[in-house]
């Protein structure tokens, strides 16, 4: 039985690109974890390295993450502590980019219209439902693969477990 949980939320709008997200000058530079996570958004929003925290959710409309299949526009996110991501609809890649890396991405429509930045949300995943308010947002279900992924903390750490026990 999980337990729902309160986060935090960043506030984006559409069409949010992967340059957007992590700019691609920096892609071939940065390997450490904390170079990469201290550029995450730095062209939309320069003080979100400064606000988040842990436990905080990025929430943003149509097309989160489109363009190229950069993965550090997803590990700068992990890396600043973001574990889920909910947007109106994402780039195909960048949704499998954090399903790889452990990041739950949550397709919900109606979300980033009604919240903004700071803003406390619940989000039960065993009812499958993001609460605002009054207003509670179903959660399209997940394939028993992807839960899996997800609840290894990504698809490596999922393989390591597996062969392990081998």
């Amino acid at each position: 039985m999980t337990i729902p949980t309160q986060h935090r939320v960043h506030v984006y709008g559409d069409d949010v690109n992967t340059d957007v997200i992590f700019p691609g000058k920096y892609t071939y530079t940065l390997r450490t974890p904390e170079d990469i996570a201290a550029h995450a958004l730095e062209d939309l929003d320069p003080d979100f390295v400064q606000r988040v925290q842990p436990g905080d959710v990025v929430v943003a409309g149509r097309n989160w993450g489109m363009g190229s299949s950069r993965e550090q526009a997803v590990t700068c996110l992990k890396y600043n502590g973001i574990s889920t991501i909910i947007a109106a609809s994402f780039g195909g890649l960048y949704f499998r980019n954090c399903i790889n890396q452990g990041i739950y991405p949550i397709v919900c429509a109606g979300l980033a219209p009604i919240v903004a930045t700071g803003a406390i949300i619940t989000i039960d995943r065993e009812a499958q439902e993001i609460i605002v308010g009054n207003t509670t947002f179903v959660m399209p279900p997940l394939s028993s693969s992807v839960k899996a992924i997800l609840d290894a903390g990504g698809l490596v750490p999922m393989l390591q477990t597996r062969f392990a026990q081998k």
